[in-house]
């Protein structure tokens, strides 16, 4: 059976509450804070194609580096999306939620338990 794994940001109350409850469903998973151990280009991508989720689908279009960048008005392929969120990783929604060949974003953080 694949063991879970959560990218997340620590400081973030959805993901704080994934975590939990991927402690109180008592198996096993690894928590990943993807500030420290940035994603790659590939594993975003690879994610995000498990997920069945284009780029754009998971930006957080609320931050303030998306405004400075001024992404509303600007039209991106793929690449330059996933390029523009491994540089700046607070443009990824949050918690991001593998195990095996599924990945879900974990938006509400109740959804983490599809995967269990």
């Amino acid at each position: 059976m694949a063991e879970v794994t959560i990218y997340q940001k620590p400081t973030c109350s959805t993901c704080r509450q994934a975590v939990q409850l991927l402690k109180e469903s008592g198996k096993p998973f690894t928590a990943i804070n993807y500030y420290e151990k940035p994603f790659t280009k590939t594993q975003l991508r690879t994610l995000l194609k498990k997920a069945g989720l284009a780029p754009k689908d998971v930006v957080r279009t609320k931050e303030e580096i998306f405004k400075e960048l001024g992404l509303a008005k600007k039209e991106l392929s793929d690449d330059e999306w996933i390029d523009l969120m491994v540089t700046h990783p607070d443009l990824i929604q949050r918690p991001i939620v593998e195990k095996g060949d599924k990945v879900i974003l974990a938006r509400p953080a109740e959804s983490v338990k599809e995967l269990l």
